[in-house]
């Protein structure tokens, strides 16, 4: 296909140099970046598949679920998920991760890119403990990269307009949806109610 940019020159020759934007990338958190994380209830990480096949897939708890240890260290806890496990596998086979945090209302967001590690180290087990439930594992994240993203995504996307919000029966109940890809014989609704049953009963 003609017009392709498969090399970084040939990008250059597209998009200008970013110049002093690179200065904003840190090797470390700072102050902001460690106030933005206490705020998040919400991530996006990014890892990578043995095949070398790139995977993303949501985080979420409450209000800075992520622990902050110190400058270069963060801790986050795995909760009850599919057990598919495609995560934390591809860390175990490389443990690069890139971290997008989210916070209702704000329209920047905070990258951390580092490598991971998987752990069921008692106390940071216990650490996370909520209602007497442990997590399955914790992530220990080393940072290597922190910046903050600029606006214009979510500024386009109008992610936080509460009047753009999609009714939710312009697509099929997520039972339904579950239904046709496993192609099962059961009754949608039945998968809705098991499903929002297993979220009540095993969010932590």
């Amino acid at each position: 296909m003609s017009g392709n940019l498969k090399t970084e020159e040939a990008l250059r020759t597209v998009y200008p140099d970013p110049g002093q934007t690179r200065g904003k990338v840190l090797a470390a958190l700072d102050p902001h970046a460690k106030t933005f994380i206490g705020l998040s209830p919400f991530l996006c990480i990014g890892t990578s598949r043995p095949d070398g096949l790139g995977d993303v897939s949501p985080r979420g708890g409450e209000q800075g679920f992520v622990h902050v240890l110190d400058d270069t260290r963060l801790a986050m806890p795995d909760r009850p998920g599919n057990n598919l496990i495609d995560t934390l596998s591809n860390i175990a086979h490389s443990p690069s991760v890139g971290l997008l945090f989210f916070v209702p209302g704000f329209e920047e967001m905070l990258r951390v890119n580092g490598v991971a590690e998987i752990t069921t180290d008692p106390e940071m087990m216990e650490r996370f403990t909520v209602d007497g439930r442990k997590p399955r594992s914790v992530m220990l994240i080393e940072v290597r990269e922190v910046f903050f993203h600029c606006t214009k995504a979510l500024k386009r996307s109008s992610l936080w307009d509460a009047s753009k919000q999609v009714p939710r029966d312009s697509m099929p109940s997520f039972g339904q949806i579950v239904r046709d890809q496993m192609k099962l014989d059961v009754a949608p609704a039945l998968i809705d109610t098991a499903l929002e049953d297993d979220a009540k009963k095993n969010l932590y």
